[in-house]
């Protein structure tokens, strides 16, 4: 008997180009499951489960594992989170557009050496046209896309304060009166010589939040130690400047762009006015290569803005996931406790004269299940081995904890370190 506005498992396998033996597979491993199973088990799809499907093809086809694609696709379809998805899916597509163009061009150059007769690094043509890391590489992008626009969008809907996280720190960098201060800083900036390095950029959102407020002739070098997170960033940055229209070139004009590794900053003594880690310095492997390199870079009177977490940031989110299930760990390390707002200021000082810790005043009153479930799956533990194959379960169990709203602290802030 046909349920309206369902699929038969037949008629939904011929639509979407896969053997009804495939979709058995998907739903009993827990990658696509129907939306309705009669009395008699026959299985019925909808457009949500069209969506869903949408989503494991392109990810097959771009070449991850079923393994990568039930975690990356556990989510359910839904038509309000289609956009981010498809745009996510555009993003991955011109990603492995941009590798391919790398493979092709070690091709053509081999191919030209070799019709002029001259040697060919073999070695070198292997590693220029390997395919091998590209799935993984992906993958990262992908994940780190999604992870960064969950942890943003929790924040920006449901934060009390007003002044938001990104505008609050772009007024502590004191970019309106210099890096350095007072008038001489004034001075500095209108002879365009303020220079700025953001370590860990990120997709550049600091910037486009702040777009407005940064001054004309500041020099800005974004960079981050992935590729992909870097082209993100300077594709936003330019779509941003295609839009301003104050100034002949726009604001895009005053940015760089460096995939660096801060253990190793690329750049002269005393070339930077300022420097801004946010949230970033936790991950160094070696604080005395990390600091030393931040201050070797950094001018007399130049400031490390670096900011961090507290022992009790986002703690109610922590509690409420192991609820659900006592071995969920959101963070595989408490990063607060390589470099945070307790122990931050007694790393700082070996490095810098001065240290000053500032709080931002926050706290969040989430009233959406479905945010917080996606700021749970983009956390660094291991919540999503036990997430991915219950997950309607555990959606249901965040919507039963947020029916009058769910408290969240901030306890975050950053230092101010002066060279």
């Amino acid at each position: 008997m046909k349920k309206e506005g369902y699929y038969s498992s037949g008629s939904f396998a011929a639509k979407t180009h896969v053997t009804k033996k495939t979709l058995r597979y998907y739903d009993d491993h827990g990658f696509l499951k129907p939306s309705f199973v009669n009395e008699n088990g026959a299985r019925f799809y909808n457009d949500q489960d069209f969506q869903k499907m949408q989503q494991i093809q392109m990810l097959k086809y771009l070449g991850f594992s079923l393994e990568d694609i039930k975690e990356m696709t556990m989510k359910e379809a839904r038509d309000e989170s289609l956009v981010p998805v498809l745009r996510f899916q555009t993003e991955l597509l011109e990603e492995r557009i941009e590798q391919m163009k790398l493979v092709r061009e070690g091709l053509l150059q081999t191919t030209e050496l070799l019709q002029n007769g001259e040697a060919v690094d073999w070695g070198k043509l292997m590693e220029a046209t390997s395919v091998s890391g590209l799935e993984q590489s992906l993958k990262q992008q992908y994940l780190n896309s999604s992870n960064i626009g969950a942890r943003i969008n929790l924040h920006a809907k449901y934060a009390v304060n007003k002044q938001g996280w990104f505008p609050w720190i772009f007024e502590q960098c004191g970019m309106n009166v210099g890096a350095s201060g007072g008038r001489q800083g004034a001075a500095k900036r209108a002879r365009g010589s303020l220079k700025v390095l953001e370590l860990g950029c990120g997709n550049g959102s600091f910037w486009l939040e702040n777009w407005e407020q940064i001054p004309a002739g500041v020099k800005i070098t974004l960079s981050d130690q992935s590729e992909g997170m870097l082209r993100e960033a300077r594709k936003a940055v330019q779509g941003a400047g295609n839009h301003d229209r104050k100034s002949k070139e726009g604001k895009a004009s005053q940015f760089d762009f460096q995939v660096i590794d801060f253990h190793e900053i690329p750049a002269k003594d005393s070339a930077y006015d300022l420097v801004i880690a946010n949230h970033v310095l936790f991950y160094a492997k070696d604080f005395a290569k990390v600091l030393g390199e931040i201050r070797r870079v950094l001018k007399l009177g130049g400031r490390l803005i670096c900011s961090t977490y507290g022992t009790a940031h986002m703690k109610e989110i922590s509690e409420l996931a192991a609820q659900f299930d006592d071995r969920i760990v959101l963070a595989a390390q408490n990063l607060y406790e390589i470099f945070g707002k307790e122990n931050g200021a007694g790393i700082l000082k070996p490095y810098f004269g001065k240290v000053e810790w500032r709080q931002y005043e926050d706290h969040l009153l989430v009233t959406d299940a479905e945010d917080l479930v996606d700021y749970i799956i983009s956390c660094h533990g291991n919540q999503n081995r036990y997430i991915v194959n219950d997950y309607k379960a555990f959606r249901q169990f965040v919507e039963s904890k947020l029916r009058k709203g769910f408290y969240v602290t901030k306890d975050a802030g950053l230092f101010v370190a002066t060279k």
